[in-house]
């Protein structure tokens, strides 16, 4: 771990944090105005596109799949805990059975609603009922900048997304590395990766279930960086990982691990089976999200194996091919109803539900925006808790965008705004302002307008709202151009937070010793 991860030159001269500006500035300001830091909750009732009768066919298909196809597990620990729970394992096959009740148990001790612990306890998260999270692009082997083109991931750039996500109070967590620095060793890359989530930020971060030792170390950073002692960390989730299963019907030996390790302490998985239609599921819809629910009730009743009542989360990724190509396709009509299912599916089971917000463009474009909207509207009205992905996603996961970040970010807010619904009472009626008018007036000048216009609306930070004339005048910037002038004017004001010397200290040696041990194997 790097002792103070450095900002690039160009972006190191300037100390202050990012400030809000007053209502009165357009979005071309110096200055970045944001919303504060919130704890969101969705008001609306999800959009339910099939009916409950329809939920429970999707149920029975998975049952029947688990039952009658069973599922791979590629770990010799977890097969054998299965078995001793009641899954039909047959000697010297990978095949686990499991009957639907057995399922069912184990399911209904998923918590349906958990707090998930932040370094700075003002960025706590509550997960499930119906709040709402927002967080980076996660794993993406690639980064893009206007100016840097597109790179292999490095640290200098995993450390500045991590400055943005600190920064913008809109992204409540980071997802995964929002970009894989491969200039790292991959020995030792999660000791430097999660110490720098640490350090660089005071929010919630993930974990990745890529052997036992990877999720121990990450566990023991979470436990170092909240101060506290394995007890409380026990009794406290305060770190999570993803669990992908290997789809079609496949839980592998890292995500099993990752399970047994997470689960036992107590700490969050989120079980999401990558099911892309017509290639690694059913050419349909039901059919895909069949397997994809039996998939994830297969994961999420594991957890429940290892610990009775640890968190977990319902994961829906189903999304198509291009039938074409091959290419997985997002933002479709398909990725938002199949984010819709998911979150009936989720609610049925009284469990949290992740959903994503992601794009197939390989720039940022109108492509990009729109399939990212319709992603976002696909997991906001299906009542996702959790947003993976929030910003920043580029070439369906291949590419961390630090321009797309910021459009994102914007688009987060502007969602923000909505949740935040209408307020109808006698003040917002505006009776007296409407007499005051009167036919052919206007409202400019009236008391009721002067009260609230700084605050009346949403006021974005990439839309450009100028006439034709002013903005050509300003040499016509495009959206992509502001952005890159944003994301390069935050890291300029940005501030580590603050980090009690002795967790600092403590979390060194920890890495430290890590590395002189050799950190993790690895296969090359």
């Amino acid at each position: 771990m790097s002792q103070e991860p450095a900002v690039s030159a160009e972006t190191a001269s300037a100390k202050a944090r990012p400030r809000r500006t007053k209502r009165t500035e357009t979005s071309t300001s110096s200055q970045l105005h944001q919303q504060p830091w919130q704890t969101l909750k969705n008001p609306y009732k999800p959009i339910e596109i099939i009916y409950e009768e329809q939920i429970e066919q999707i149920h029975n298909a998975s049952m029947r799949i688990l039952e009658e196809v069973g599922m791979d597990i590629l770990d010799d620990d977890a097969r054998a805990l299965m078995a001793k729970c009641g899954a039909k394992v047959t000697a010297g096959s990978n095949r686990v059975y499991f009957d639907r009740h057995l399922i069912m148990d184990y399911i209904a001790s998923v918590p349906e609603l958990f707090t998930l612990h932040a370094r700075n306890p003002a960025h706590n998260l509550q997960i499930g009922k119906n709040f709402t999270n927002f967080g980076t692009v996660a794993s993406a082997p690639n980064s893009s900048s206007m100016d840097g083109g597109r790179r292999a991931g490095n640290q200098a750039d995993y450390q500045n997304f991590l400055r943005l996500m600190q920064s913008l109070n809109i992204l409540h967590f980071t997802g995964g590395y929002p970009v894989e620095p491969v200039d790292i060793h991959a020995s030792v890359r999660h000791l430097d990766c999660l110490a720098d989530c640490v350090t660089l930020t005071d929010k919630v971060f993930h974990a990745y279930s890529l052997g036992r030792q990877r999720n121990r170390d990450g566990i023991e950073i979470a436990r170092i960086a909240r101060g506290i002692s394995d007890e409380q960390l026990d009794q406290e989730p305060s770190l999570f990982s993803i669990i992908n299963s290997s789809s079609p019907l496949r839980l592998d030996q890292p995500m099993l691990q990752g399970i047994m390790e997470m689960s036992a302490r107590n700490q969050v998985i989120m079980l999401t089976p990558f099911t892309l239609a017509g290639a690694m599921a059913p050419v349909t819809l039901a059919g895909a999200i069949a397997q994809q629910n039996a998939e994830a009730l297969t994961g999420i009743a594991f957890t429940q194996m290892v610990r009775r009542g640890s968190p977990a989360v319902y994961g829906g990724f189903t999304s198509n091919v291009d039938m074409k190509s091959g290419a997985p396709a997002f933002g479709t009509p398909e990725y938002v109803m199949a984010a819709q299912i998911s979150g009936q599916l989720a609610r049925h089971y009284k469990i949290p539900f992740r959903s994503s917000n992601v794009c197939a463009s390989n720039t940022v474009d109108a492509q990009a925006a729109y399939e990212s909207t319709m992603a976002l509207w696909g997991a906001i009205m299906g009542g996702t808790n959790f947003l993976m992905h929030g910003a920043g996603w580029l070439e369906g996961g291949l590419c961390a965008s630090f321009e797309k970040l910021i459009v994102d970010a914007d688009l987060l807010q502007m969602m923000a705004v909505y949740l935040q619904g209408v307020t109808v009472d006698d003040a917002t009626l505006a009776l007296e302002a409407v007499k005051d008018v009167g036919p052919g007036g206007h409202y400019f000048g009236t008391a009721h307008t002067m009260a609230r216009y700084k605050d009346a609306f949403y006021a974005p930070f990439v839309s450009d709202w100028r006439n034709f004339e002013t903005w050509q005048e300003a040499g016509s910037p495009t959206t992509y151009e502001h952005a890159h002038k944003l994301y390069k004017q935050i890291l300029q004001n940005y501030e580590p937070p603050p980090l009690d010397a002795a967790i600092r200290e403590e979390l060194d040696d920890f890495v430290a010793r890590r590395k002189r041990e050799g950190g993790v194997a690895t296969d090359f």
